[in-house]
C-alpha cells in the first residue's frame, strides 16, 4: 500500500482507554485503542507508517515515559491551554476547558467556516460546545451521561435496579414496568434534554449546524427532532486540525 511521505499520529487519552488514530491527510488509515502505554504497540505504529507528527491530548496525568518516547520518534505538540487553536477562545477559564471541548470546536471552526456550530458530544458526560459564525468559542453545558444517569437511580435508591441500554431499545414514553419506566426515564428524558437546548439555541442563532458525536451518540441520534449531523470521529479530526494549524504558523 501506497502511502504519502509524511502521515500524523493523534493520541486522545481519556480516563479509560488510548485512542490512536493515523492519518493520511484527512483519511484514518488505521485506529487503534489501548488501556495503557506500552512501547510496543506505538513502536509498531511507527515501524508501520511513515509518521511525521504527532498530538497528544490527555485527561490524565503527564506520562514521562510515553512522552519522551514519543519526542525521540516524531514532532510532538501537548495540547494545554496554551497551545494556539484555529479559533477564539472566549471562555472565561480556559485552563479548565475540556481537552475534548477544544478539540471538537477546532474540528466545527475548520469544518464549517464562518458558521454558527453548535456540537453535541456525547460520552461519560455530555457536553455542549458552540462556535458563532464570528470563530468565537462562546463555551456551552455539561450534563450527566447516558450511563451516569442510568448508574445514579441504582446508587442513590434501594430498590430501582441496574438497567443495562443497547440502542436497539426504543423507549416508550409510557414504560409499563421498572425497567422501562427507567428506560423511559432517561433515555426519552435524555433526548427532550438535547433537543430542547438545541432549539433554544436556534432560537438565538440563525442557520445552526449541530453535530453529535462521542461513544453514545448511537443511543438517541435517531429519537431526535432536530435534524442533526452525525460525526463519530470528530475529536480525532479536531486535534489533527490543531496540529495541521499549529505547523503552520
Amino acid at each position: 500500500m501506497h502511502f504519502k511521505e509524511f502521515m500524523k499520529l493523534i493520541i486522545d487519552i481519556g480516563n479509560s482507554l488510548i485512542k490512536c488514530a493515523v492519518f493520511d491527510d484527512w483519511t484514518i488509515i488505521e485506529s487503534k485503542g489501548y488501556k495503557d502505554f506500552d512501547q510496543k504497540n506505538f513502536e509498531e505504529l511507527f515501524k508501520t507508517y511513515p509518521i511525521n507528527s504527532c498530538i497528544l491530548s490527555s485527561v490524565r496525568k503527564p506520562n514521562p515515559e510515553m512522552e519522551s518516547f514519543l519526542r525521540k520518534k516524531t514532532k510532538l505538540l501537548i495540547l494545554d491551554h496554551k497551545t494556539s487553536l484555529p479559533f477564539n477562545n472566549k471562555y472565561l477559564t480556559p485552563a479548565t476547558l475540556g481537552r475534548d471541548r477544544i478539540a471538537v470546536m477546532a474540528a466545527a471552526s475548520l469544518q464549517f467556516s464562518k458558521k454558527n456550530v453548535l456540537v453535541v458530544d456525547a460520552g461519560t458526560s455530555v457536553t455542549y460546545d458552540f462556535v458563532n459564525n464570528n470563530n468565537e468559542y462562546l463555551g456551552g453545558g455539561i450534563s450527566p451521561g447516558l450511563k451516569m444517569r442510568f448508574e445514579a437511580l441504582s446508587h442513590f435508591t434501594d430498590k430501582l435496579p441496574s438497567i443495562i441500554f443497547d440502542d436497539k431499545t426504543v423507549p416508550e414514553l409510557i414504560g409499563n414496568n421498572t425497567k422501562n419506566s427507567i428506560l423511559s426515564g432517561v433515555v426519552v428524558g435524555f433526548t427532550k434534554e438535547i433537543d430542547g437546548i438545541i432549539n433554544e439555541y436556534k432560537l438565538r442563532y440563525n442557520n445552526l449546524i449541530v453535530i453529535v458525536t462521542g461513544g453514545d451518540h448511537k443511543y438517541f441520534d435517531k429519537l431526535l427532532k432536530n435534524k442533526t449531523f452525525a460525526a463519530p470521529n470528530f475529536v480525532m479530526e479536531g486535534l489533527k486540525g490543531i496540529l495541521d494549524f499549529n505547523e503552520e504558523i
